[in-house]
């Protein structure tokens, strides 16, 4: 049995292959780090939080992709993968404001369920125009690496959320 947060989370499987970590990912949101696997509620990850990429060569670029397997419901998730942010061009040792967003963070807002909020890191073997999806529901992060051969990923992080004061996905009757 695995050990590893991203198989116990269904992350690898669910999201991507099973693929070497190879790059320092730090997700942080209002200042507290993120980790596999941290509970966050709605009113924490309103606003987009800061990545930072280690290293030390600025030359080396990232794309990271931020999906939610789980929409709408982990029971019923007819629009896997969700797409909450997707950014470029993202230099080595900064963070993501230096990148080039492509879909604008949309907060997560799950109403039913425990949702996974999933952070992909990709490194770029060029700087290459990269086009916004038409959609965010049903985005599919192995098809994207494919298209702008991106490879496997290098890093992934996930947090997961729930809907806030909620009585589950049923009305509250007071």
């Amino acid at each position: 049995m695995s050990r590893d947060p991203l198989v116990v989370g269904h992350v690898v499987g669910d999201i991507v292959d099973p693929f070497v970590t190879n790059a320092s990912l730090r997700v942080l949101y209002n200042s507290k780090e993120m980790t596999n696997g941290s509970e966050l509620k709605p009113s924490q990850v309103l606003n987009a939080p800061s990545v930072q990429i280690g290293g030390r060569d600025m030359r080396t670029l990232y794309t990271l992709i931020m999906v939610d397997p789980d929409a709408p419901s982990p029971s019923n998730p007819t629009k896997r993968e969700n797409l909450h942010w997707l950014v470029t061009d993202i230099p080595e040792t900064t963070n993501a404001s230096f990148g080039n967003e492509i879909v604008p963070y949309e907060s997560p807002r799950p109403t039913a369920g425990i949702h996974r909020f999933v952070f992909i890191l990709f490194r770029q073997s060029v700087r290459q125009t990269t086009y916004a999806p038409g959609w965010r529901a049903n985005f599919n992060t192995r098809d994207f690496s494919q298209i702008y051969n991106l490879g496997s990923p290098v890093a992934a992080v996930y947090f997961n959320c729930q809907r806030e004061n909620g009585c589950g996905g049923r009305r509250c009757i007071r």
